[in-house]
């Protein structure tokens, strides 16, 4: 699903003319099988956060390629990467990153609205999602009526609506209590079982890290583990 080869990245920063590259990432290299659930973890300033950016296409490495479902997704002008995100990626956040002025409803249905699906077929899809999430009450809410656990459960329901094949998740349990945070795991790792949607899951949080069917630790922008769990990814051993 997903290849990074010979990844390196740096900031440049400082005034014009006194200029410095700060490195981030220094050659990383590994793979997403489909239907993984992959937690990359490390400290804070290891990298992780920009190696997602990376992936999904946000950002250019320095050196080196990232290839997603045959298409090399570094290469792409932003324009097609951002057509690329629409049609394969779905992101969760720590923030949530909710629109405030529009209804949970609307939140969930704005991935349906910009692939120009039909009013009547996106309504019907909404409704479905927020239904499965036990979120259907609440669709007439706004961001800010709802709890923490409801607002990360709109945006899960969000970042599905397209099914697409691979989620990225930034911290997606760093704002939530212990007991939503159960139940989000148990949903990753339901939608894991049932549609066989690949994660990639940056996070600090072990209990996270714990439901993966691999981990990869960052440190100071390199790579110094990359352990296996003892689970099976679609049917064949990890």
């Amino acid at each position: 699903m997903i290849h990074v080869e010979g990844v390196s990245h740096y900031f440049q920063v400082g005034k014009r003319g006194k200029e410095r590259k700060v490195p981030v990432l220094h050659d990383i290299n590994f793979s997403v099988a489909k239907q993984e659930i992959l937690a990359i973890v490390g400290r804070s300033g290891s990298g992780k956060s920009t190696l997602l950016n990376l992936m999904s296409g946000y950002t250019k490495p320095t050196s080196g390629s990232i290839e997603v479902m045959n298409k090399k997704i570094s290469e792409m002008n932003e324009g097609n990467a951002a057509q690329f995100r629409l049609e394969h990626y779905g992101f969760i956040f720590q923030s949530f990153q909710l629109i405030a002025g529009m209804t949970a409803f609307e939140n969930v249905e704005l991935p349906l609205t910009l692939k120009k699906m039909n009013t009547q077929a996106r309504r019907k899809q909404v409704q479905e999602m927020l239904e499965r999430f036990g979120i259907a009450e609440f669709g007439s809410h706004y961001p800010g009526e709802l709890s923490g656990g409801q607002q990360q459960r709109v945006a899960v329901a969000r970042a599905l609506i397209l099914q697409p094949p691979i989620i990225l998740a930034d911290e997606p349990t760093g704002s939530l209590d212990n007991e939503n945070e159960k139940q989000l795991l148990t949903i990753i790792q339901q939608l894991n079982h049932e549609w066989g949607t690949t994660f990639v899951i940056i996070t600090h949080d072990e209990e996270v890290a714990s439901i993966a069917h691999r981990t990869i630790t960052l440190n100071d922008g390199r790579i110094i583990a990359n352990v296996p769990a003892h689970r099976e990814i679609g049917g064949l051993q990890s």
